[in-house]
């Protein structure tokens, strides 16, 4: 698989089968993608990788909290800008709007979109689960540094047959992911990432998000 071809068919998989990943292809992929950019070589992400019943031990501390709050926490970083402006607001809410209608599930079944919304807290049912943080004493840069790291753990996913979904619906439960895995206070917790083998069947899994026009965000310039 070439890179164009990655990058048109990776896409947020919200379904998941339960075959294994063998710990060696997460390790290489882990390994190639910290080929990413760095500026100043200064690598600033941390990954902790889930399996099995740690994984597991994970989502069920996740659920515990959840009955406390349903939404976790309140997330160390803003997810999304407190006040977003147009165009973004409503490509957030046609993106939301178009997944939900692949499960059949209208705006008004408050109890049915809930019940999708928690499967990212089991990670939509893969089998891996990665953990991404970043030292608290980093700055924009090194943030998106830390962003073409997930980008090419995701397109690495796609060149060995895997797919992938970025979850920063992780981030509202820093305090349950700190306590667990012994992430000290110096690293901001960003993201879970679900890694596994998609489950074809899924209506959901049908969901490709559109993207804008290139005239709407890129400017050419050829003369002075």
């Amino acid at each position: 698989m070439n890179v164009s071809e990655a990058l048109a068919t990776r896409k947020s998989v919200r379904a998941f089968l339960a075959t294994p990943v063998e710990r060696a292809t997460i390790e290489e992929i882990l390994v190639k993608a910290a080929r990413a950019p760095s500026g100043g070589n200064l690598q600033p992400w941390k990954v902790h990788v889930l399996t099995g019943g740690a994984r597991d031990e994970l989502v069920r501390r996740a659920k515990a909290r959840m009955a406390v709050n349903p939404r976790g926490g309140v997330p160390e970083y803003h997810i999304y800008p407190p006040e977003l402006t147009e165009p973004y607001k409503t490509r957030r809410y046609r993106i939301g709007e178009a997944m939900y209608a692949t499960i059949g599930i209208p705006r008004e079944d408050k109890t049915g979109r809930l019940a999708q919304f928690v499967r990212n807290w089991e990670f939509f049912g893969a089998p891996v689960a990665l953990i991404v943080s970043i030292d608290r004493q980093m700055q924009q840069g090194q943030w998106a540094d830390l962003g073409m790291f997930l980008q090419s753990i995701m397109l690495l996913a796609r060149e060995y047959g895997l797919d992938t979904c970025a979850q920063e619906a992780w981030a509202p439960f820093h305090e349950v992911i700190r306590e667990y895995l012994n992430v000290p206070q110096e690293e901001v917790i960003f993201c879970g990432i679900a890694l596994g083998h998609a489950d074809a069947a899924a209506p959901i899994n049908a969901l490709i998000s559109e993207r804008a026009p290139l005239a709407e965000w890129a400017v050419f310039k050829e003369t002075a």
